[in-house]
């Protein structure tokens, strides 16, 4: 019997390495036990966390900077114990969120070309569990909204922009091994310690269906699908390697559930809204699987993997609005091995058109927000708003709103972002244990506003700097009028012949004048 074989624009996916020289060499990545990527990359910079002596820190490095990694470039480095987990905003290229052991969440602000020295003091410290914290989320439609979740089995909602939280969730018994928002941030699913799956309603912390998921006692992680349902990896009873699709409305059964191996890495699942693609990354593995999603049964349909000689011991994923499409680039990886290295790795779809492929890259999330945090905590939803990439890399920035009611005006922004105008706010506080919150603004700033005064000396040194640039100008000036009178004078000469001795005795004192004039 024939077997048929399914078509699919994805199915010729293979993955590239670059070149050594385009890596990232040469850095200390931390040695932690946790479950974690370890390394999160936007289109400005590749974020990787890096192991610290007497705290935590993370490296923060621009995309361009590649080749080995100076052993004393600088850190970001603010955290008291070790950094668990990182995390870009989706509103803000230059604004990175931080976990760590130290029972703190810090939002930091990298500047355009990276630091140039370590970077210390955080923008915003938001305190509250008492535990640590292990996961971070950004909400993917709402300014300045952050889940953390926490050793404590607790879940806070943070509004960034005013260091307050919006809600607190604390259902959970066993602690919390992975959170993921829905596609307009109205849900969040839950995967745990004690083997259940849970959906709950982030604003008031209400469970609206819970399941059990994956039986085996190794972690387990779910994230949300575009159309609402649920994918999640774990293991069985008998350790081996799981997938799983789940109803939202039903988490009684699963829709569909599939063993992959028996190895014990965790699988951290990497999902492609735009394109329904799941690429499936294992700690400690060399193999990159993926799969195509279809709102059909059986749902998930393999297309092919990537494989290295080399474990991985964490990976980043870059967004849509980063990516390559010139190549039909579909998707870049950045691998990081135990030697040290950061390996780029990069998944393209064969094809001998060198014209925009718009089946490849349809409209993807813009990095504008929809809705503010005060408006989803009041019970406004709205989808991400989407932008053409054709229209992005061709440098239109207009955003196209998705299919929901008008977000209104926003109110806040996120750190000093370009193109936003911040409103006037106050001096932040010189003392450390005074909180890093402005009351009379809406949102949170990195900087100092600009001092209004000046000292006596600076204004009396700028007051001679304007008198000398002003006698130059004058000086100039008079130098111009004197060479425009020798011209005029030599072409007199050229026309008229003039015998008289008191006409030479005129034009050599005029002559003797312009020499004199023009000493300097």
């Amino acid at each position: 019997m024939n077997r048929v074989v399914r078509n699919s624009k994805f199915r010729h996916v293979f993955g590239q390495p670059t070149k050594k020289s385009d890596c990232y060499d040469n850095i200390r990545i931390t040695k932690s036990a946790w479950d974690s990527t370890f390394c999160a990359v936007n289109p400005k910079f590749v974020a990787i966390i890096t192991e610290s002596a007497g705290g935590g820190a993370f490296l923060v490095l621009p995309l361009e900077k590649v080749g080995r990694i100076d052993r004393e470039v600088p850190l970001v480095s603010g955290h008291k114990s070790a950094v668990l987990d990182i995390a870009w905003c989706p509103h803000n290229d230059n604004v990175i969120a931080s976990g760590s052991e130290d029972c703190t969440v810090k939002i930091w602000q990298i500047p355009d070309g990276g630091i140039t020295a370590t970077l210390t003091e955080s923008s915003v410290d938001l305190v509250g569990h008492q535990r640590r914290v292990g996961q971070i989320a950004w909400h993917p439609s709402a300014l300045n909204v952050l889940l953390s979740a926490g050793g404590d089995m607790k879940i806070f909602i943070w509004n960034v922009g005013k260091a307050t939280i919006l809600s607190t969730i604390d259902c959970h018994t066993e602690p919390i091994l992975s959170v993921s928002w829905n596609f307009n941030g109205s849900r969040i699913v839950t995967s745990s310690k004690d083997k259940l799956l849970r959906v709950i309603d982030p604003r008031n912390g209400e469970v609206l269906q819970s399941g059990t998921g994956h039986q085996g006692g190794k972690p387990a992680r779910a994230i949300y699908l575009r159309d609402g349902r649920i994918f999640s990896t774990g293991f069985s009873k008998m350790a081996e390697r799981q997938y799983a699709v789940w109803d939202e409305n039903n988490l009684s059964a699963a829709l569909t559930m599939e063993e992959l191996d028996s190895s014990n890495g965790i699988i951290f699942p990497f999902y492609d809204q735009d394109t329904n693609v799941i690429f499936l990354c294992g700690k400690g593995d060399s193999a990159i699987r993926y799969f195509e999603y279809t709102p059909e049964a059986p749902y998930i349909h393999y297309l092919s993997s990537y494989t290295s000689s080399d474990p991985q011991r964490g990976i980043g994923s870059m967004p849509k609005r980063g990516l390559n499409i010139s190549t039909c680039e579909i998707a870049r990886f950045y691998k990081l091995l135990n030697s040290g290295l950061c390996e780029v790795i990069s998944f393209t779809v064969p094809r001998k058109s060198e014209l925009f492929q718009d089946d490849l890259y349809p409209d993807t999330a813009a990095e504008e927000h929809a809705i503010t945090a005060d408006e989803w905590i009041a019970g406004q939803d709205a989808d991400p708003k989407l932008i053409s990439i054709r229209d992005l890399h061709s440098g239109a920035k207009s955003a196209q709103s998705s299919t929901t009611s008008s977000p209104s005006p926003a109110k806040e922004v996120v750190f000093g972002k370009t193109g936003l105008a911040p409103k006037p706010s106050e001096p932040r506080p010189t003392n450390n244990s005074a909180p890093k919150v402005q009351s009379d603004t809406n949102s949170v700033h990195s900087t100092k506003p600009p001092s209004t005064t000046s000292s006596p000396q600076v204004v009396a040194a700028n007051n001679k700097e304007n008198e000398e640039l002003r006698r130059r100008v004058d000086d100039l000036e008079r130098r111009v009028k004197v060479l425009e009178k020798a011209l005029a004078n030599n072409s007199t000469r050229g026309s008229t012949v003039q015998d008289s001795d008191n006409s030479k005795n005129n034009n050599t004192a005029d002559s003797n004048d312009v020499d004199d004039d023009l000493k300097f």
